[in-house]
């Protein structure tokens, strides 16, 4: 009868555990989280999100400076980075094997976790520089920002849909900045959710122009770019820009390797999913990191845990983006 008891108790006390508790079988103790460079919006909302993840689920989480979502996606597919912040442009050129960074691997490891947000394409120059539109940057010297990354893949396509001739160079979007400011390129052209943290450091200390694309130079670059879309930036996230601006824009994904256990995938989901205020408070283009958003990934398949997360959530994954 004792025997009977003690082993009643002891189930009634794994009833009450959470599941989260109770699944851990093949979860790390540690995982990274492959972001950007400093002052972009990337690195703050993958060092915010490891922050989450340390404190509710109780693995050692860190955001990773990297190249950005070309790089980030490589490091997945490698697992070197359990989860990498991705845009869906350089994500689907990874998929089919076409990534500079990789050329010829099909990264077919990749699987989605959530939806992100959209990150449009913007430039900033001093004031002084004459410089306020695209044109402009003929034959003058601009930033992509860092190799490997969603700027320093997509301007040189603009700048070539365009017809326009500028002096790259690659840097981390804080030092693109300083480098605006003492005179050493003449622009910083780049492309992060908004508000881009150096953008508005800038804007703050400087006279400068931001700007992006007239409707011409934007209707060229969706012509020739369908995985793109047009974007409109909110006024008032910089200082002296209280007006809506046209640019385009490319949605971003939390990616993960397929073999990273399916609880720990669910949980992740579930987290981040379940806790859009949190998310908020990390940045505020986490106002996009919904459900609802699901749809927005046309290509690569979602984490098994994913789905879970989501049919129980009621949300529905197309068949043929159910991976295993």
């Amino acid at each position: 009868m004792r025997h009977f008891t003690i082993a009643a108790m002891a189930a009634a006390t794994l009833l009450a555990v959470p599941a989260s508790a109770q699944d851990r079988e093949g979860w790390p103790t540690s995982l990274t989280i492959g972001t950007a460079s400093q002052g972009g919006t990337y690195f703050i909302y993958g060092t915010g999100l490891a922050g989450l993840i340390t404190e509710s689920l109780g693995v050692n989480a860190s955001g990773e400076v990297t190249g950005g979502p070309v790089q980030n996606a490589t490091l997945v597919e490698t697992g070197d980075h359990q989860i990498g912040l991705v845009t869906m442009g350089p994500a689907y050129e990874a998929w089919i094997g076409e990534s500079e960074l990789a050329p010829g691997v099909e990264h077919k490891s990749l699987r989605a976790l959530f939806p992100m947000y959209q990150t449009p394409f913007q430039a900033v120059a001093l004031k002084s520089s004459g410089i306020e539109s695209l044109a402009d940057l003929e034959g003058k010297r601009v930033s992509v920002g860092p190799a490997g990354g969603t700027a320093a893949t997509y301007w040189p396509r603009f700048f070539e849909i365009n017809g326009i001739t500028a002096d790259i160079s690659y840097s981390g979007a804080n030092d693109a900045v300083s480098q605006v400011k003492d005179g050493l390129i003449d622009a910083f052209a780049f492309a992060a959710g908004v508000p881009i943290a150096a953008f508005a450091q800038i804007a703050a200390e400087n006279p400068v122009n931001i700007f992006a694309f007239t409707g011409d130079e934007a209707a060229k670059i969706l012509e020739a770019r369908p995985e793109l879309s047009a974007f409109d930036i909110p006024g008032g996230l910089y200082e002296g820009y209280p007006d809506p601006q046209g640019t385009v824009s490319l949605w971003n994904f939390a990616v993960a390797h397929q073999e990273m256990p399916e609880s720990l995938a669910y949980e992740i989901t579930k987290l981040v999913m379940e806790n859009n205020d949190r998310m908020l408070a990390i940045h505020a283009t986490a106002a996009e990191t919904i459900a609802a958003n699901t749809d927005k990934n046309s290509f690569l398949p979602y984490h098994p845990g994913a789905v879970r997360y989501y049919e129980e959530a009621g949300i529905s994954i197309p068949d043929e983006l159910k991976g295993q």
